[in-house]
């Protein structure tokens, strides 16, 4: 009778137990496995080329994802970076926030705009002092059309100019035969900008009103 020799065991493809485990897998080390996989294989079902093909392809792939992940990752601290400079630039300047209490700018003077979801016979905007609620100044602007109308306030009180006490700001609308309030934006100095570590967002800190995200500005002057 024939006799059939021992089959020799195939080689083991796990790492030595001196050599330290690694979490990632290297191109060398996917083709010294697929190498010894083409070894190992059944000679009466082999590996077929569309499948040697697909493991390369998603091996590929997978390698590909990872380099774009950390080229991403690069270039999202690069651009927090970036906005981060950019922010310090505004500082002393004035931006465009949702608040109705202003403080005089630069120029000793109080400006803003407001959103009209529709046009407006009439526009009237009112400054009081924000203490004491007694009415300080009154403008009427003629028709506006929808969208932003700006407003701005130039002689202001001396006492409000150096003191730079806050003002309260209310815009009344006449709209359709009747009147409509709107809640206005006023231009509010920067005080500081921020990044946090990790985030790719900048935060500024704006006077009487808090932090505010640079995505969020709309104006700044």
């Amino acid at each position: 009778m024939t006799q059939i020799s021992q089959i020799t065991p195939a080689t083991s493809l796990s790492p030595s137990l001196n050599t330290p485990a690694s979490n990632a897998l290297g191109q060398k080390d996917f083709l010294t496995l697929l190498t010894a996989q083409l070894k190992n294989q059944d000679p009466l079902k082999p590996m077929e080329n569309t499948e040697f093909l697909g493991q390369m392809a998603q091996f590929s792939t997978v390698a590909g994802i990872d380099r774009l992940n950390e080229t991403l990752a690069g270039q999202g601290g690069g651009l927090r970076d970036s906005r981060l400079t950019m922010a310090t630039n505004l500082l002393g300047h004035s931006v465009l926030v949702q608040t109705p209490v202003a403080r005089p700018d630069n120029d000793g003077a109080i400006r803003g705009a407001v959103n009209l979801p529709d046009a407006a016979e009439a526009l009237v905007i009112s400054y009081s002092d924000a203490t004491t609620g007694a009415i300080l100044h009154t403008q009427t602007m003629g028709a506006q059309p929808a969208g932003k109308a700006a407003f701005e306030w130039t002689e202001l009180p001396p006492n409000i100019q150096a003191n730079r006490n806050p003002v309260r700001v209310t815009v009344t609308a006449s709209q359709n035969g009747g009147t409509r309030m709107h809640d206005p934006m006023v231009y509010a100095r920067v005080l500081s900008a921020s990044a946090d570590a990790g985030a790719d967002d900048v935060s500024l800190q704006i006077e009487g009103y808090g932090a505010l995200s640079t995505l969020e500005i709309e104006a700044f002057r």
